[in-house]
């Protein structure tokens, strides 16, 4: 407690104080101890999330590394690789606008209808809020399957037909919007501060689970989520529906019944693939399912029915649907994997890694941008992502929207809206 206490008030001096490098790596296995996370006020609690990249780049090299030794071939492909890591810098673009409204709807509680709080500085609340922020976690997992609209969003991370630590990184834009009433209870008698910390480190924690590197982890696997265990939470083997919710823990799929140990080989991806690496394609094709769904239903009832139960319910249906009605895995299924020449994938490789330079700029420099700096380097990296995803997929005129995406470059490059992170390149972005 007294450790803490140094910390976070010698943090206050000088505002957010960055994790060491030893510290941002515990982070991302939940293994900071309070003494070392324990902060008085939200101001000072470090973006773990921000300072994690270089780990992630990092591990993902690694999985690479250590898939082609043990199996001599690559964890991913570079299509729905690029597809993930699209999906994952369009789920964080809002937040460039605005401030998490996860964070605004807790501090308001807790500002307005606390009961009680709870020493920001005592071991004891930061436990209990690792329970909290994870058992909410669980709550919301579990609604995000067994709720259609709900479904609708959180599908996009289950829409890869891989498993690696990409797919970790595949994010919906709008599940924020909908996750943040399930850790209100805690905004009664939890600091924000504390609830901040737990909210990263639940996040951060998930990363490293989505491998297939690593096999089954002996006694731990009864505690903790685990590689084996979220492996059959991304299966579309009828054995791995709607199973294994747990964020840092397992304890709750336990408790509740939800737990499924891996057994035959996990076929990765939905039960009803959308096929498709466009990112925008996605994220709204669910939600035009189930519009068009709650049109064709007969009888006020059932349209709400489509919205509120699962996605597999219909007319006549238990809640969930029926699980014969679940295709079966016949262990032939063939990834959506479009043909294209290997220059076109090499072409979509290098103009990605321009855009991240971009986008890790933007979040670099935000505080000296115009607003309308900003929206316009939003609106570009939008416009790439949505042109890599139709190049990937070979389509008719996703060479027509290249060309006008490299002239916007060109223009706005040139005007000097853009700037690169390496001055070094700014000719051979040009070129």
């Amino acid at each position: 407690g007294r450790a803490g206490r140094g910390r976070a008030m010698g943090a206050a001096a000088g505002g957010p104080r960055d994790p060491a490098p030893g510290q941002q790596l515990r982070a991302l296995f939940y293994a900071l101890p309070p003494a070392e996370s324990s902060f008085r006020t939200l101001e000072e609690v470090p973006d773990y999330v921000e300072k994690s990249i270089p780990f992630f780049i990092t591990f993902i090299g690694l999985e690479f590394a250590v898939s082609w030794i043990q199996k001599r071939k690559l964890p991913g492909r570079i299509n729905d690789g690029i597809s993930s890591l699209s999906l994952g810098i369009l789920s964080r673009l809002p937040d460039v606008l605005f401030r998490s409204i996860e964070l605004i709807s807790y501090i308001y509680v807790w500002n307005n209808y606390r009961l009680f709080e709870l020493p920001w500085d005592s071991p004891w609340t930061w436990y209990l809020t690792l329970l909290g922020v994870d058992f909410a976690y669980y709550c919301f997992h579990r609604m995000s399957h067994e709720v259609n609209i709900l479904w609708a969003a959180h599908q996009v991370h289950h829409s890869s037909e891989d498993y690696n630590l990409f797919t970790a990184l595949r994010q919906s834009v709008v599940q924020k919007y909908t996750s943040w009433m399930f850790n209100l209870p805690m905004a009664f008698f939890i600091p924000p501060s504390v609830f901040a910390v737990h909210l990263q480190f639940n996040l951060l924690y998930q990363f490293w689970i989505h491998t297939e590197v690593i096999t089954k982890l002996g006694p731990l696997e009864w505690i903790l989520n685990t590689p084996s265990h979220h492996r059959v939470h991304h299966g579309r083997n009828p054995y791995c529906i709607d199973k294994n919710y747990g964020g840092t823990l397992i304890i709750w799929d336990r408790i509740f019944g939800t737990f499924e140990a891996e057994d035959e080989k996990v076929v990765y991806g939905l039960t009803h693939p959308v096929n498709s690496f466009d990112p925008i394609m996605l994220q709204l094709r669910p939600l035009a399912h189930i519009w068009n769904t709650f049109w064709a239903t007969p009888g006020f009832c059932n349209k709400l029915s489509v919205i509120f139960k699962g996605p597999g319910w219909g007319p006549g249906k238990p809640r969930l649907g029926l699980p014969e009605e679940i295709p079966v895995i016949t262990g032939k299924e063939v990834p959506f994997n479009p043909h294209v020449p290997a220059y076109l994938n090499c072409y979509a490789l290098v103009h990605f890694a321009v855009i991240v330079d971009l986008y890790t700029e933007l979040l670099a420099s935000l505080s000296i941008l115009s607003q309308g700096t900003v929206l316009l380097r939003i609106g570009f990296i939008i416009l790439s992502l949505v042109s890599f995803g139709l190049l990937m997929e070979n389509k008719s005129k996703a060479g027509i929207l290249e060309i006008i995406r490299c002239l916007v470059f060109i223009g706005v490059y040139k005007l000097g809206y853009f700037r690169s992170q390496f001055s070094f390149l700014d000719y051979a972005y040009e070129v």
